[in-house]
């Protein structure tokens, strides 16, 4: 309960519960809402703390699992936070501007990220050491934009499993594009979203940094969590395998199986006919 009291206490002075105008707001909102303020609604941070603790786990276990969480974070006050959040978990992120397409035709961005990484590294060994000045210019101006937009997703291989996104209003294509191909999506939502659109809403203000900056420092304190356990049961399992190896019984090859300790099945009898009439009982004399 203190532990509660004190994260509320937290929510509470990084103004997490400052909500937009009342006439801004989404009446599907209404059970998060306290009360209303001069004119602005104020957000129940019970509810908050109890949303953000049931994110926290689910991306917990689904970090556990081994699974990418995607970071979502275009606005200006939450790219410095998403960025580093993402990258101390070496979670995927887009802070720049979200492609169309970007989940829904991953193969073609795909294409996009491995021309920049063979860019990179062309540029890195020398490769392009006989093309003109202009041209290495022009490779590095391209390479650079690439790298802006889509950089935070250079490593990832095949779509997330989950999305975390701040502001589900301002980010609305990556979830329209996140509920096409059915991935599970969490977000921090204002008074003015609707927060049936995503499977783990976290009623907090998402224009603050403060407010950005502790909610999702504490998500990516769960899944760090979460990954650290996957590494733990990783490291038991490798030990119980050398432990049994190292017990493995020694077979004996048994004297009585024959002919190369071999258990053959006894091959079935045949039944031999009688002699003469085609094996048939010899007819009875009257």
């Amino acid at each position: 309960m203190e532990n509660n009291t004190s994260l509320q206490q937290q929510l509470l002075e990084a103004g997490v519960h400052f909500g937009h105008l009342r006439k801004k707001w989404n009446p599907k909102m209404l059970p998060y809402i306290y009360a209303e303020k001069k004119g602005i609604h104020i957000i129940d941070l019970n509810k908050t703390v109890e949303c953000l603790q049931e994110t926290a786990a689910a991306l917990k276990n689904i970090a556990k699992s081994g699974k990418k969480i995607m970071f979502v974070g275009t606005k200006k006050q939450a790219k410095e936070i998403v960025t580093e959040c993402a990258q101390r978990v070496n979670m995927p992120y887009v802070t720049e501007r979200w492609l169309g397409g970007m989940l829904t035709n991953f193969n073609t961005v795909r294409k996009s990220v491995k021309k920049m990484q063979s860019i990179e590294k062309m540029l890195s060994d020398g490769s392009f050491d006989s093309i003109t000045k202009k041209e290495r210019l022009q490779l590095s101006r391209d390479r650079d934009k690439m790298e802006k937009v889509l950089g935070g997703i250079a490593q990832l291989g095949r779509v997330p499993a989950a999305l975390f996104i701040i502001d589900i209003g301002h980010e609305h294509i990556a979830l329209a594009e996140a509920k096409r191909l059915g991935i599970m999506t969490f977000g921090m939502v204002d008074t003015n979203c609707d927060p049936n659109k995503v499977e783990f809403p976290v009623p907090a203000n998402d224009d603050a940094t403060k407010s950005i900056a502790i909610i999702t420092n504490y998500i990516t304190a769960a899944i760090a969590e979460g990954l650290a356990e996957r590494q733990a049961e990783k490291s038991d399992e490798s030990e119980e395998g050398d432990e049994s190896s190292d017990a493995s019984p020694k077979f004996s090859v048994d004297e009585e199986d024959g002919e190369g300790g071999k258990r053959g099945k006894s091959a079935p009898k045949r039944r031999v006919p009688a002699a003469g009439n085609g094996g048939r009982k010899p007819a009875q004399k009257k």
